[in-house]
């Protein structure tokens, strides 16, 4: 039977953004009702340029797991989460098994979000950054203006189908799908793909706006010098004559070997963003990937975070600085499953491991996000040139089915 300490994916969930919407981490069973109402708000509010020189309004999407932002959606979120093979493949009976495996694992991960505060902030996080991403947009990219932000998470609210109601009421034709996932992998950006196009299919909205997508970044420029920057600022709390020791552990989702065999390119592009950040650092600090957000039985890649962090304990090792190289903002895995890590090195003696802040308001890595979209829409690319690539050993017949879908888009 599956076992996991915490659940750690992203979540997506379509929802428009209004700047009015706060998240509530005091009351999180309010945020739905309040970010509902403000959906309905923004969505009437978009003024349509009906000049020859522009081409907007469009719509950014952002694209994410998404997480419960209350206790109340925990349930529904792991019974979505453990049903879709791209992200948990379970074989013949997944539908079964998953509902199993949600209905066992409730009530611990529901104490777990009890923990940090009754929900998950990625929601907050997605809307404040499509809300800003859309602002810089706006004053830098008038031509495709104004440019309206939604959220469309896989796994809890704002769903994907959701998502779409408020982008056929805002009758918005032209929409870019953004992947919040810097790194490609099938089980997290394609999965948001898959839904997406089901859902435009089952909604008979195939060809009601013209999409395009944006389905990695990983190398780029803002992402790497927050992430740079956040590194940074966390050495400078270590006393200067211990900074040169310090390593740096960058943390990232792992996958199961067998998503890792076909020739997932999520390694690879992990390993390049890594690589991008040390290279800012001028590679004074020794650093290493490690992997955590194991679930289940099945061999995943290694090595886990956990047992770096032990390990180098062991060594001598006691500064380490954890990085979550493949998040764009807080939620569970980080400040729940990182948080446990650091604190149980603590009870071991490995006193001086810390956790690098995740990039949440970064204005450097939005900024970097709109610099992305508007390059995106002054090109008019479709989507990356590895986007049409299937893996070598792959068996998902919906991997092309997304690939036919959105170049035909």
């Amino acid at each position: 039977m599956i076992r996991s300490r915490f659940l750690r994916f992203p979540v997506l969930r379509p929802r428009c953004f209004s700047p009015s919407f706060h998240f509530d981490f005091q009351n999180p069973s309010l945020n739905t009702r309040k970010a509902s109402s403000m959906t309905a708000k923004t969505t009437e509010s978009v003024e349509f340029q009906d000049t020859a020189s522009r081409k907007g309004p469009t719509a950014i999407v952002m694209l994410n797991m998404g997480g419960p932002s209350n206790l109340d959606e925990v349930g529904p979120f792991l019974e979505r989460l453990f049903s879709d093979g791209d992200i948990i493949p379970l074989g013949y009976f997944q539908n079964l098994l998953g509902k199993l495996i949600a209905k066992r694992r409730t009530s611990a991960v529901r104490e777990h979000y009890r923990e940090i505060g009754g929900g998950s902030p990625i929601l907050h996080w997605t809307e404040y950054q499509g809300k800003e991403i859309c602002r810089i947009l706006d004053e830098t990219s008038p031509q495709s203006a104004p440019h309206v932000p939604f959220v469309a998470f896989r796994y809890a609210p704002p769903l994907t189908e959701e998502m779409l109601k408020d982008l056929r009421d805002s009758k918005i034709k032209r929409a870019v799908a953004f992947s919040q996932y810097p790194q490609w992998s099938c089980s997290t950006s394609g999965a948001s793909l898959n839904e997406l196009r089901k859902q435009l299919l089952e909604m008979n909205m195939e060809h009601d706006v013209d999409w395009s997508v944006l389905d990695r970044w990983f190398l780029q420029e803002g992402l790497l010098k927050a992430f740079s920057e956040n590194i940074q600022k966390t050495l400078e709390t270590y006393p200067k004559e211990e900074r040169d020791d310090v390593v740096i552990i960058f943390s990232a989702h792992s996958l199961p070997m067998s998503q890792v065999s076909k020739g997932d390119p999520y390694v690879n592009e992990v390993a390049a963003t890594t690589y991008g950040i040390m290279q800012n650092l001028g590679f004074k600090y020794k650093y290493i990937n490690s992997w955590q957000s194991k679930v289940g039985p099945v061999p995943w890649m290694s090595p886990s975070t956990e047992d770096v962090i032990q390990q180098f304990g062991k060594q001598g090792h006691k500064n380490m600085i954890l990085v979550p190289v493949a998040f764009t903002s807080d939620h569970i895995e980080t400040l729940k499953e990182l948080e446990d890590y650091i604190e149980d090195a603590k009870s071991k003696g490995i006193t001086g491991v810390k956790r690098a802040p995740s990039i949440n308001d970064n204005a450097v890595a939005i900024k970097g996000m709109a610099d992305l979209v508007r390059l995106h829409l002054e090109t008019s690319t479709p989507h990356s040139r590895q986007f049409t690539q299937r893996c070598p050993g792959c068996t998902n017949e919906s991997c092309q089915k997304r690939i036919d879908f959105f170049q035909r888009s």
